[in-house]
């Protein structure tokens, strides 16, 4: 565990990628809410602390096949983190400070000059975008290598890219319930930003970058390679926004599959059912989530499958889940088969 770290220090020199067996982004109104009113009534004179953000390091044979932020790594050292725990709190802040960007950006006194030409404080606009958002190869200007994101295959990082973060020709787009929650989420920001602007000018946005950027403070702590993130992943998310039954398990199944000894089950083997997994809960959100104003309950849809496929109880509660946790996908099957 580390002094703690303000966003600026952060960031420094770090990629963050949310890795497969994460949940999507799932903050709703309540948090956004009170992210925002921390923010807003935070004393100038004190700081925020935020939490702790346990991260581990993205091995190289995975980070060497990423293909836009290999220059990044390999050329200006940066090293790619993948986030155990506080995503929420780091998605929401990258989604705060893009909206910034964009009020500041379309402001009446900005609207005719470039990101280089603007200034919040006494940072030029493009060089808050280089900290925090992207950075972009200078020498063909093709690679564009964003420092907050999900693992390619996550098509929350699609919509991240060209729907939050308003990178263009987007081409398809594919929506799911979690991709709901980042549209709201940076309508929420942007419109709240942008009345603060009306209401208070530009050199209250500067304040409320600051107060972002440099008060509100975490504990940066960095796991080893010898400790288990699934189990972690698991527990720590038992408090804060918990976790649904339907991401409960599909955390069980992924760690379920790291169980197996190479003799018993080849990586390959591994490799493969754990992209089922998450091919097969990525096509489940999009459905529940197709219908934007009344997305459908992931939980309802785990208890109907699971009377459907396993049988049917008249207990009520939490029966399905305890009995698919506790009974069905748990470790002791897994070593009794083994």
């Amino acid at each position: 565990m580390k002094e703690l770290q303000s966003l600026d220090d952060v960031f420094n020199k770090r990629i963050f990628r949310i890795p497969d067996y994460q949940r999507g982004y799932a903050w709703g109104e309540k948090q956004l809410v009170e992210f925002w009113e921390d923010i807003l009534c935070l004393d100038n004179n004190r700081s925020h602390y935020t939490g702790v953000l346990s991260i581990k390091k993205v091995p190289e044979e995975i980070y060497s096949n990423w293909l836009d932020e290999s220059w990044l790594i390999e050329k200006r050292k940066f090293t790619p983190y993948y986030i155990v725990d506080g995503q929420q709190r780091l998605t929401t802040a990258s989604i705060f400070i893009q909206c910034l960007i964009e009020v500041v950006r379309k402001h009446p006194e900005n609207v005719e000059l470039s990101d280089n030409d603007i200034y919040l404080g006494s940072y030029k606009l493009s060089e808050i975008i280089e900290q925090y958002i992207k950075v972009i190869e200078p020498k063909h200007e093709i690679n564009k290598t964003y420092k907050f994101g999900y693992e390619t295959d996550n098509p929350s990082f699609e919509f991240l890219r060209y729907r939050i973060f308003e990178e263009p020709n987007s081409g398809t787009i594919n929506e799911t319930f979690y991709t709901l929650n980042l549209f709201n989420a940076k309508v929420f920001f942007r419109e709240n930003l942008s009345t603060y602007a009306n209401n208070h000018g530009l050199g209250a946005l500067e304040t409320l970058f600051e107060k972002l950027t440099t008060r509100f403070l975490f504990n940066l702590y960095e796991l080893d390679d010898n400790f288990d993130v699934f189990v972690a992943f698991e527990t720590m998310n038992n408090r804060g926004k918990q976790l649904s039954d339907l991401e409960l398990l599909k955390n069980r199944l992924i760690y379920l599959t790291t169980l197996y000894p190479e003799t018993e089950v080849p990586e390959s083997v591994k490799e493969s059912t754990r992209d089922k997994i998450n091919k097969t809960w990525g096509e489940i959100y999009y459905h529940l989530g197709r219908n934007k104003t009344s997305p459908l309950n992931d939980d309802e849809f785990l208890r109907a499958h699971w009377i459907m496929y396993f049988k049917y109880s008249r207990v009520k509660g939490n029966d399905y889940i305890r009995y698919l946790l506790d009974e069905y996908f748990n470790t002791k099957n897994i070593f009794e088969k083994i």
